[in-house]
């Protein structure tokens, strides 16, 4: 069960935490895809330099690294503080889960009103207020310094990110000058969320936690103090980056459509109206359904991974092995997602990569050795790394502004959903499922109960891929927009 605890755990703070690292492009039409000034044959060093040339992008992408390092040291504070203020309670080992889980549960109750108020005021100030509130809500958690406090800031902390997220999502494109620019912009918002920012967030901790080691300092209430001064350095990166907002991205409150009038349809309509515009338009409801069964194969895959990686004779390091081998397949499909759109228009793309993910996951459940289990699961995270960006860059080039708020916060909020409901029935059936035995030309084979399920998740996740390849081909997408 602690295995299984901890993979849930992984698979929460992947979804929730590095305040939204996707970052979609130019939103002006369709996307520019292939060779030309910028475009998908320059190299990628020099495609990065033309975006970041941007000024408002390269100050927003640094306000991202002040919230994305705020959210990763906010995992090992509250944590760390957590487990000193319940200490009389009894569960300070569940302290890493109740953190994930009370910042996780806005997100499935809250993502689509962040939507709606993306898409109804002036995005920069809604980003202010947010950071503004996050700051105080961490500061003022050093200040109560009880763990009723810490979990319900930390829940009306996930709140604000919520409303922050889509809101700064749904900006970005009105930034950048070209719609080829869209890709580049998603890897350095990726890059910057789940690499530079990670790293220095969980380097930033470990510094504060050293210091008074490296002074000499013995105190028998030291890691008490040393999680008060992470929180406390927590707030005032929030409080950091609404100043940034405030005084030096005006560009964020512009918008390519015009805005509704005050007297508007109220939060009710627009949320209804968005879901509605993403079911009825091919191209967006292909997507949700390609990233529904995308997210439900990741959390059946996350769920089982412990258990997997027993039955291939491992134990911890080749449960650690496993998730290195996905997030560097993750990291290669994203960096060869530009090159890959010259191929494939990213219509197409993502259900073929969703497809390919389902297939290498099939191959997953019947792998007999590490070794070869690592090279499949790499070839899954690859597919998925290009599908995710590419997803991100359908919704940044062919939503409009005035609904792509809307469209960001659905994502989100499905991401959240369906992750995090898979993550946990993952592990159910298998357990339901429990090892068999099979025999084959009269020698018999212990099948792991991990092997089924994967599987399952495979076939699952490929025929998404199909559906949402369907939906999405260009040649359907023309057909309907002739039919109206």
């Amino acid at each position: 069960m602690r295995g299984r605890r901890r993979a849930v755990v992984v698979s929460l703070i992947i979804c929730d935490y590095g305040g939204g690292g996707g970052i979609q492009g130019d939103g002006v039409g369709v996307v520019a895809e292939g060779d030309g000034p910028g475009g998908a044959g320059t190299s990628t060093a020099r495609r990065a330099r033309e975006v970041l040339a941007i000024g408002p992008f390269r100050r927003l992408w640094g306000v991202t690294f002040l919230c994305s390092v705020g959210d990763w040291l906010s995992l090992l504070a509250l944590t760390g503080l957590v487990t000193k203020l319940a200490a009389g309670y009894g569960w300070e080992g569940f302290a890493l889960s109740a953190v994930v889980l009370t910042q996780l549960l806005p997100g499935v109750l809250f993502a689509p009103l962040g939507g709606v108020l993306a898409d109804r005021f002036d995005r920069r100030k809604v980003m202010v207020v947010c950071d503004l509130a996050r700051g105080g809500l961490f500061l003022s958690i050093a200040l109560v310094g009880t763990a009723w406090w810490l979990f319900a800031a930390n829940f009306l902390v996930g709140c604000c990110a919520m409303l922050w997220i889509p809101a700064k999502d749904s900006a970005v494109p009105n930034l950048l000058r070209r719609p080829d620019q869209v890709d580049t912009a998603n890897q350095l918002g990726l890059v910057m969320t789940y690499g530079i920012a990670t790293v220095s967030g969980f380097g930033l901790y470990s510094l504060i936690a050293g210091v008074p080691g490296y002074l000499g300092v013995r105190d028998g209430d030291l890691e008490f103090r040393i999680a008060i001064i992470a929180v406390v350095a927590n707030g005032l990166l929030y409080l950091s980056s609404a100043v940034l907002i405030a005084s030096r991205i005006p560009e964020l409150s512009g918008r390519t459509a015009r805005r509704e009038a005050p007297g508007g349809p109220g939060f009710a309509v627009m949320m209804r109206d968005g879901l509605r515009h993403a079911w009825r338009t091919p191209l967006l409801r292909g997507l949700v359904i390609g990233m529904t069964g995308a997210f439900a194969a990741a959390g059946g895959v996350i769920g089982s991974a412990r258990l997997y990686a027993t039955s291939l004779g491992g134990g911890e390091s080749a449960y650690a092995t496993l998730f290195i081998a996905v997030f560097l397949g993750l990291a290669a499909g994203m960096a060869t997602a530009p090159k890959l759109s010259r191929t494939l228009t990213y219509t197409r793309l993502f259900g073929v990569t969703i497809v390919g993910a389902g297939l290498g996951l099939a191959v997953v459940s019947v792998a007999p050795h590490l070794w070869f289990a690592l090279v499949a699961v790499a070839v899954v995270g690859g597919c998925a790394g290009v599908a995710f960006l590419t997803g991100l860059t359908i919704i940044g080039t062919r939503v409009e502004d005035a609904m792509r708020g809307r469209m960001v916060a659905l994502v989100q909020s499905l991401m959240k959903v369906v992750l995090g409901l898979s993550t946990v029935l993952g592990p159910l059936l298998v357990t339901v499922v429990g090892p068999t035995v099979v025999t084959v030309f009269d020698r018999s084979f212990d099948v792991d109960a991990t092997r089924p399920v994967l599987l399952g998740a495979g076939v699952l996740a490929a025929a998404v891929g199909l559906v949402s390849y369907r939906q999405m081909d260009e040649r359907a997408l023309q057909s309907s927009s002739e039919g109206r």
